[in-house]
């Protein structure tokens, strides 16, 4: 690797931490190299400029004397990141090579990715690529890791520095909002949420009875199972194996397709409610009961496993946890330690209100402007009910075009034309087999080989009805896909923004002393407020008592300023529902 002397002065002042430095550089690439971790620091021009061998306590100095400008390369961030938590260091900036590799090959604002497409052993973070809805919702946690050696590193980097370069300038802020992101979910795994192990025992207790020493289901659950079968007439029925149940409710006259909720409520039989509640213990039992407490949630924290962008449009998933299904009855759990408090926000119309950001939709920004977005579009006069609003417009997004959604959807075509006409064009797309990308530059995965061949086949001159109809009914649901694909995409950008800039500022709040510490969060989180949670449109901040107006004043701030860095000036408030908590756990 050819080296340019001009800028060894600063690049050796950084790596060794004892050398006068005249100002870091913009880039260092970490990766795995002879054994040891190897440092390559780069000049604003991208060329390479200092190559070292380091241990992994000489890495946790480095990062140290970097300072805020640099940012760190690496293969992946919950690879390199989690050691230098625990050690207590933080780092402000980096580039996710495994995150951005995914967001680049595939977006419709880069240029000249076939390099990117070549490198394929950068694929761990694949997208996912489902023509129906439930794309949005899917996650791929990828088949191997990303290679961590410090040769593949530099060249993946050389390829995304070209291809941002030349593509859409956003695409640099999607980039680095996704980094950005990554380092948060690290550090939140690592600080962990507050959690009152003890309260949680009380949620269980009473809803499931006192939990059997023997590791079997609590008396309550039981005592349900029975009753299930003495009304099913069978002793012996399953109830955890649908199959097996719904043969058995098919013999007493239950004539249902799926053990759904809403579909067993269709049905006036005397086994519907006591098999209705039995899942519903059934399933907080099996999902957060005991056990899940001793694995997930020990010793005063909950630990999930964050995967950024493991949805197909950038929202996060989880890979251990199950963070982002942690039900409503389990939230009284979630308590502060002594001395500190839970900073709570969650915005209000999180998707509604991006759509309007997008649209530049006047009349839609206008009815949510400093209220509720459902309420603002009834005091319209568009629909005559909160509820109506809200069915219309998620139907809006969703592309539904039956029941009460499709019923009110014209009314929101007339009354927000522009926000209507940018769903309606994405899903249009959709059907038609093209990539919508959202405000930033994420593009939607293109259709299978096998919804084209679906296509072509229905264009035959000897196509039959059927496989016209089949053409169709694919076409709609690629549609709906796409309509929700740009909303759904841009709100989880909006949100990484929001994490980004958050983190930020709780980072310059100050200290507290050792005696006021909360020392289950860890070294670098142990005295200073920080991230504890996020969901999609929620976030929890733990924070010292004394700091505690202070961390909710950088919620709001870190909100107003995602919203400017995605949309600019724009007469648009994104609401805020924000609580302090002052409840702690017990000692």
């Amino acid at each position: 690797m050819r080296l340019h002397p001009r800028s060894r002065r600063g690049l050796r002042a950084l790596t060794d931490p004892e050398a006068p430095s005249d100002g870091p550089v913009p880039w260092i690439v970490v990766g795995a190299s002879e054994g040891r971790i190897a440092l390559v620091s780069l000049d604003v021009a991208g060329r390479a400029v200092d190559r070292v061998l380091v241990d992994a306590s000489s890495l946790r100095e480095h990062v140290r004397r970097a300072g805020d400008t640099t940012r760190w390369v690496w293969s992946d961030t919950s690879h390199w990141y989690p050691s230098l938590i625990a050690a207590g260091v933080r780092v402000t900036r980096c580039h996710d090579l495994r995150l951005a590799h995914a967001i680049l090959r595939d977006s419709a604002l880069a240029f000249d990715t076939d390099a990117l497409r070549r490198a394929t052993e950068w694929d761990a973070a694949a997208s996912v690529s489902d023509d129906g809805p439930s794309a949005l919702f899917d996650l791929d946690p990828g088949s191997r890791e990303a290679p961590h050696d410090i040769d593949a590193a530099v060249a993946e980097f050389e390829r995304q520095r070209r291809v941002i370069g030349a593509g859409a300038p956003s695409l640099r802020l999607l980039v680095a909002a996704e980094s950005v992101g990554a380092l948060v979910a690290a550090e939140m795994h690592a600080a962990g949420v507050p959690w009152d192990g003890r309260v949680h025992d009380e949620i269980l207790t009473a809803m499931l009875g006192e939990r059997d020493s023997g590791g079997r289901p609590p008396a309550r659950i039981v005592a349900l199972a029975g009753e299930i079968r003495g009304l099913l007439g069978d002793p012996g029925a399953s109830l955890d194996s649908q199959p097996k149940l719904l043969r058995a409710l098919h013999r007493v006259g239950v004539a249902a397709t799926s053990t759904s909720k809403w579909e067993l409520k269709e049905y006036d039989h005397p086994v519907v409610a006591p098999l209705l509640e039995y899942k519903r213990l059934m399933r907080m039992y099996t999902a957060n009961g005991w056990a899940w407490r001793d694995e997930w949630a020990p010793e005063g924290r909950f630990r999930p496993v964050y995967v950024p962008g493991g949805v197909v449009t950038g929202r996060w998933a989880s890979s251990g946890g199950g963070a982002l299904q942690l039900p409503r009855q389990l939230r009284p759990a979630v308590r502060a330690d002594p001395g500190w408090t839970l900073v709570v926000a969650d915005v209000a119309q999180l998707e509604p209100r991006v759509l309007a950001a997008m649209s530049r939709d006047a009349a839609l920004a206008d009815s949510a402007r400093d209220t509720d977005l459902y309420e603002g579009i009834v005091s319209r006069g568009v629909v005559s009910t909160r509820s109506e609003a809200k069915f219309a417009l998620l139907g809006a997004m969703y592309g539904a075009t039956t029941g009460d959604s499709g019923r009110l959807v014209p009314a929101l075509r007339r009354a927000y034309p522009r926000a209507m006409g940018l769903v309606d064009d994405a899903a249009r797309v959709g059907e038609e087999g093209g990539v919508v990308s959202t405000w930033l530059g994420r593009s939607s995965p293109p259709p299978s080989p096998g919804w084209r061949a679906v296509q072509s086949r229905a264009g035959d001159p000897d196509a039959t009805e059927t496989d016209r109809t089949q053409a169709r009914r694919i076409a709609r649901d690629r549609g709906r896909f796409t309509r929700n694909f740009v909303v759904q995409g841009t709100a989880a950008e909006w949100a990484l923004a929001w994490l980004g800039d958050l983190r930020a500022r709780l980072a310059l709040l100050p200290f507290v002393g050792d005696e006021d510490a909360a020392p289950l969060s860890g070294a670098l989180h142990a005295r200073q407020a920080h991230l504890a949670f996020f969901l999609h449109d929620e976030v929890i901040v733990h924070a010292p008592a004394a700091h505690a107006e202070k961390a909710a004043e950088a919620v709001r701030q870190a909100a107003d300023a995602a919203t400017r860095l995605l949309f600019g000036d724009i007469p648009l408030d994104f609401r805020l529902d924000l609580q302090v908590r002052v409840d702690a756990a017990k000692d």
